[in-house]
């Protein structure tokens, strides 16, 4: 079946990889990664799902890769030069925000888990390092030392995921125990492995 254009249409932004990659993580954080589709992405952008493919040539993988560096790719901001001597809270502040970030989209968490996408990850990588490095962290050690600081927030984000309550599972009380719970288990792992730097 032929859709027919929409009412609409033309006042719809035109498509872009962009348009392309937000309304799938809609889908995504909406009703979860099995039901994204490229009809239902279509759907959801009103065009055809051949249209998305002008933007998308790889299709579907290109689009699991987008949504991955869109989730991700989160470099840490520096902290001022007047403050230099704050580098670990500039990196305990990145740690809380892109947990926050990762559990938000929990329905990308397994692709940034389980895909290769070395670009998504290398920017924020590098900008990890590069603090710590001002911080008087030796190149070496900073290298590990961030590689280790993302493995340890995406694996924490991927096990609250994993064994948080989802909603109707318990009741409000014990969900908000359980959040509490990680939030302390995050900031207890968080201090040993800065306080290692």
């Amino acid at each position: 079946m032929v859709r027919q254009p929409s009412i609409n249409a033309q006042h719809r932004p035109p498509l872009s990889t962009e348009r392309i990659v937000d309304a799938a993580l809609r889908i995504v954080d909406g009703q979860g990664l099995g039901r994204l589709t490229m009809r239902r992405l279509g759907d959801a952008l009103e065009v055809e799902a051949m249209a998305i493919y002008h933007h998308l040539p790889r299709g579907k993988e290109q689009l699991l890769d987008g949504l991955v560096a869109h989730v991700a790719a989160a470099p840490a901001a520096r902290p001022s030069p007047a403050d230099a001597a704050a580098w670990r809270d500039a990196l305990r502040r990145w740690a809380r925000d892109y947990r926050a970030r990762l559990v938000e989209h929990a329905g990308v968490l397994p692709l940034v888990v389980t895909r290769r996408n070395p670009p998504a990850l290398a920017e924020t990588t590098a900008s990890l390092r590069e603090i710590m490095r001002l911080g008087g962290v030796p190149e070496d050690a900073a290298a590990t030392a961030a590689h280790t600081l993302l493995g340890y927030v995406v694996g924490h984000a991927a096990l609250e995921v994993r064994g948080t309550p989802r909603p109707g599972d318990a009741d409000e009380a014990g969900a908000a125990a359980s959040t509490a719970d990680w939030d302390r288990r995050f900031t207890a792992g968080l201090d040993l492995v800065l306080g290692a730097l």
